[in-house]
């Protein structure tokens, strides 16, 4: 027997595909969706709260266009839940979220498309990286932004919305990791001036450029926060090669697209 959430979530997936709702719509009231899909009202609002941790739906409440439940689709936020979950359990390790990190950002350098690319944005996130007193957390942030607004130009929405996911769900650790490094104010001097080389390889549609560019760019940062192990101290250089490279990648591998 389907649950509540599963029987609306058919509902909404029919109407979208009918035309009949499109994303940014209300859905009915409360008291006709109840009556359309023939379950209680109190059934009908746990499965509202059920899809809006989904990203499903948006829910708020007063007058106006926004007051009401929205039709959003925002998948990332699901994924991101799930990839939470399996890291929790140590089903999914941080080592295969790098990995299919790197994955995704190169294959979508070497397939961007210069027309389709948001440069206007890309170039915006990159003027205000260049703050100085910009907060570690605030960069970070921007710098999500940043490699998602790149990922774009390959015209694969599915590779945008999984690298939004797979940041979203590591963000915590990824902000760890970066505050712990010895020389911030460095780091980010240099990533800033990695970020300018990508985005001129890609205006320049140098595609191998920039996919090398930014393999470069991701493992650099990796390698750099993961010589701390996990009493704060700096491994010996002996065994730091194939000895200490798979630990590291778990270690660090949620900072790599920094």
């Amino acid at each position: 027997m389907k649950k509540v959430h599963e029987t609306v979530m058919d509902w909404v997936t029919a109407e979208l595909r009918s035309g009949r709702l499109s994303i940014g719509d209300h859905l009915p009231g409360e008291r006709v969706l109840a009556e359309t899909l023939q379950v209680s009202r109190g059934s009908l609002r746990e499965a509202l709260r059920v899809l809006e941790a989904l990203g499903t739906i948006r829910t708020s409440t007063g007058s106006g266009p926004r007051s009401g439940t929205i039709i959003t689709a925002a998948p990332e936020q699901a994924l991101a839940l799930a990839l939470n979950m399996q890291l929790a359990t140590r089903h999914v390790e941080h080592e295969h979220i790098f990995e299919v990190r790197l994955l995704l950002e190169t294959w979508s350098a070497a397939h961007a498309d210069l027309a389709s690319g948001d440069w206007a944005t890309a170039a915006a996130l990159l003027d205000r990286m260049d703050d100085p007193a910009l907060a570690v957390a605030d960069f970070l942030q921007l710098d999500a932004q940043y490699h998602v607004t790149l990922s774009r130009a390959a015209g694969n929405p599915l590779i945008s919305t999984l690298m939004d996911a797979l940041r979203t769900s590591i963000a915590d650790h990824t902000l760890a990791r970066a505050e712990a490094l010895p020389d911030w104010t460095a780091t980010a001097a240099r990533l800033r001036a990695e970020h300018r080389g990508i985005y001129e390889r890609m205006r320049a549609d140098d595609r191998e450029g920039a996919s090398t560019l930014l393999r470069e760019h991701i493992r650099g940062y990796y390698l750099e926060t993961s010589r701390r192990d996990g009493a704060g101290e700096m491994p010996s250089d002996e065994g730091a090669g194939a000895a200490s490279a798979e630990p590291a990648v778990d270690a660090a591998a949620t900072d790599s697209g920094a």
